[in-house]
């Protein structure tokens, strides 16, 4: 895909460490190959530096990465001590300790945290809930956002689009929905995507009633007053947002209608089942989810994922790190 040879262009002679926490998995190794020989980021890997040592040398790669043991790191007191005091006083000295011993996303979002890495990519061999809890523990949100969101950057040729929220939040209120709509935007920023952001509705301009059109029509009214340089607007049903003439007719003088690039769905049923429906009927390829509204990056994988996934989503990070955070 073009967006991702430009993204590697963007990150030359950029420094990033991008922490790998399931470092002895196959997938990540293979990804680790070709990060170190395509791009300028750094792959950190967790886990047995001799067995990671004797796999990449078999692949041709001898520098370029990094690897830590959490069995054995100079830095695990530092570690501890921080945990400790991010969590005040919910967690003990033991138990940090044992986390950080036992659990490799705690120990590699502590590395974002100290600021050893910049960010994360796990869940290749952990569920969502094991790779996003330490990062909301930890890192947190960013200071106006009250939860993070999922995000997936739609590719097909040279059309690129942001779909959220697709991941995270099941049903989220208007509060919410006007942060998703503020960070997938940012989102979309970060791509070289001119975000145009589509509060989506089975209602376009009142054409329908119901509490789910009310929430959207608020969520649009308190994105437009948290960020009025953005161009936000809602609600509006997919075909006026995405089609030019029907725009005209169901949405006229809209600034976003008929050429949204940025499509905020009222919760995550229409989200999910969206952004499949895209791929498999439409020939579309979703990169993601992209977590927003951290204040550093942390990216989730599908169990399912293969190396081609964990190097783009890795890229993702990295240019998460570059452009926005």
């Amino acid at each position: 895909m073009k967006i991702f040879e430009t993204i590697r262009e963007t990150l030359q002679d950029k420094e990033v460490k991008i922490v790998l926490p399931e470092g002895e998995e196959p997938r990540i190794l293979q990804a680790t190959k070709r990060l170190v020989k395509e791009t300028s980021i750094t792959p950190v890997l967790l886990g047995n530096p001799e067995k990671i040592r004797i796999y990449l040398e078999i692949e041709g790669v001898t520098e370029g990465y990094e690897v830590i043991d959490p069995q054995n790191c100079s830095c695990f007191e530092e570690m501890v001590a921080a945990f400790v005091e991010r969590r005040k006083g919910k967690i003990t000295e033991d138990e940090a300790r044992k986390l950080l011993k036992e659990d490799v996303n705690y120990f590699g979002v502590m590395l974002v945290y100290l600021g050893k890495v910049q960010g994360m990519v796990s869940g290749a061999i952990h569920s969502t809930a094991s790779t996003v809890r330490p990062a909301l523990q930890i890192i947190k949100t960013l200071p106006w956002v009250s939860r993070t969101s999922g995000a997936f950057l739609m590719v097909r040729g040279d059309e690129r689009y942001v779909f959220s929220d697709c991941a995270i939040n099941i049903d989220p209120d208007a509060k919410t929905l006007a942060e998703i709509a503020i960070n997938s935007a940012l989102t979309a920023q970060i791509f070289d995507i001119d975000p145009k952001v589509a509060m989506l509705s089975y209602s376009t301009k009142g054409s329908g009633f119901g509490e789910k059109v009310d929430k959207v029509v608020e969520a649009t009214k308190l994105a437009q007053e948290m960020r009025p340089d953005l161009a936000i607007d809602g609600e509006l049903q997919f075909d006026a947002a995405f089609v030019p003439k029907t725009a005209e007719l169901k949405a006229p003088g809209s600034n976003v209608a008929g050429q949204a690039t940025v499509f905020v769905f009222p919760g995550i049923e229409a989200g999910n089942i969206s952004y499949k429906m895209a791929e498999r009927l439409g020939s579309f390829s979703a990169v993601g989810p992209i977590l927003q509204g951290l204040n550093h990056p942390v990216n989730d994988l599908s169990r399912g994922c293969n190396a081609d996934d964990v190097y783009k989503l890795t890229l993702i990070t990295a240019s998460q790190v570059v452009g926005h955070y």
